[in-house]
């Protein structure tokens, strides 16, 4: 098979499906995490940016660089260690670090990430979360640690994957500005796993506040949408009585129609975004195989709750903006509908209108034609009696006589002569 030529992309794109391990980690152990994203265009950011903050970073704890144009980092910083990750509106950074402290969420657990190098990030933060996670032989002794770190009506928990872990979170954010989250790992749990549901769970915090940026997007629509519901509801009712101006009626329903496309090119990419989001973090909660521990809600009950019925709203934003828009398009075809009828109706009236005109001139043209012919034959009656009057003198007839017996040969000879003029030029 070496004389077979590979595919260019070929070796990139398979290890690319290798290239983000997770973390192996022992408990006890705790991480700090962040999510960075431009407030505005972030798709569309410059990635040069994220690279040159992540190297002043790693120059922080003189760590070496990652190769140019990486789209992921795993390394040694200091005595920790940093998981790095660009992804398609924003990056996310996780620190690693073995041991706990003795207080529970410390807020300089969060020092890993120095102020100054905060102060520059390209973007703003989306999420940061404080993960602890500690080694838990039993269930005792966590109930009461749950109450002390947690807010009691928010707070979800369950065991995963196969009872080797215990999760548990309450998704709000601390007076120090992070998420906290802990994990309680069997003694027998592996290294990759307990890393495994570290990552899994980073990911349902990041994917769950993106999806809400679709939210409050489709919340600021509803504004809008609503207004222009109103303006196109009247202008579609009045299309069912008389206008007193299709013009601009049908000008008014273009508008509407601009408005709405420019919402939804607006829109399109953050509500088909806040779909994906939604779908990784229902399947990132589906692997962790929950189950319900001492009967507190689990992540995916918390999720049904809290988190579903934002994405609904979104949906149902996305459904109401499609529909006025196709409300719009079919109200302006109608419209349009009616203007043709009309104008169809006006050309109709102008042409018989026309067909009148020209009959009458017609009319006008065959009595001219007949007072033509007379004013001909007069003038040539005279000038064929002066022509004939030497004859007639010989023939001993008058003038009178003369021009008797001239007019009808001449009047017919010139409707003779009008009649064929006519018939050449028909």
């Amino acid at each position: 098979m070496s004389s077979i030529k590979d595919h260019p992309l070929r070796y990139a794109m398979a290890n690319e499906l290798h290239a983000r391990p997770f973390p192996a980690l022992a408990a006890p152990c705790h991480a700090a995490y962040l999510a960075i994203k431009p407030a505005q265009d972030a798709a569309g950011r410059d990635r040069s940016a994220d690279m040159a903050h992540l190297k002043a970073l790693l120059d922080h704890y003189a760590a070496p660089h990652p190769e140019e144009g990486a789209t992921h980092y795993f390394g040694q910083i200091g005595r920790h260690i940093l998981k790095w990750e660009s992804h398609t509106e924003f990056v996310t950074y996780t620190i690693f670090e073995e041991g706990v402290r003795d207080t529970p969420f410390d807020f300089a657990a969060f020092a890993m990430f120095p102020e100054s190098w905060l102060a520059s990030a390209p973007g703003t933060r989306v999420t940061s979360a404080l993960i602890r996670v500690e080694q838990q032989t039993g269930d005792a002794g966590i109930t009461k640690k749950l109450a002390d770190w947690f807010v009691p009506e928010s707070v979800a928990v369950s065991r995963v994957l196969d009872d080797d872990a215990v999760i548990a979170g309450d998704f709000r954010i601390d007076a120090a500005g992070h998420i906290r989250i802990a994990v309680f790992a069997r003694p027998e749990t592996g290294e990759r796993r307990v890393g495994r549901v570290i990552q899994r769970l980073c990911e349902i915090e990041t994917y769950k506040a993106m999806s809400m940026l679709g939210f409050s997007r489709s919340r600021d629509l509803s504004r809008d949408m609503g207004t222009i519901d109103g303006r196109l509801s009247a202008l579609t009712e009045a299309l069912s009585g008389p206008l007193e101006s299709t013009e601009d009626t049908l000008d008014a329903l273009l508008q509407i129609s601009g408005e709405l496309e420019a919402l939804s090119a607006r829109s399109t990419f953050r509500f088909g975004a806040t779909q994906a989001y939604e779908t990784i973090v229902n399947q990132r909660i589906e692997v962790l195989r929950e189950e319900r521990f001492l009967g507190r809600q689990t992540f995916g009950e918390f999720m049904m709750r809290r988190f579903d019925p934002a994405m609904r709203t979104v949906a149902s934003t996305k459904a109401r903006l499609d529909a006025m828009g196709r409300r719009a398009i079919r109200a302006s075809d109608l419209l349009r509908t009616r203007v043709d009828v009309e104008r169809s109706a006006e050309n109709k009236a102008l042409l018989q209108s026309m067909d009148r005109r020209a009959d009458i001139q017609l009319r006008l043209q065959e009595t001219v034609e007949g007072l033509s012919i007379v004013a001909i034959s007069y003038y040539a009656v005279n000038l064929a009696a002066n022509i004939a009057a030497p004859f007639a003198y010989d023939l001993g007839l008058g003038e009178k006589t003369l021009k008797a017996v001239l007019t009808p040969l001449v009047i017919l000879g010139v409707w003779m002569m009008v009649r064929r003029i006519r018939k050449a030029l028909h």
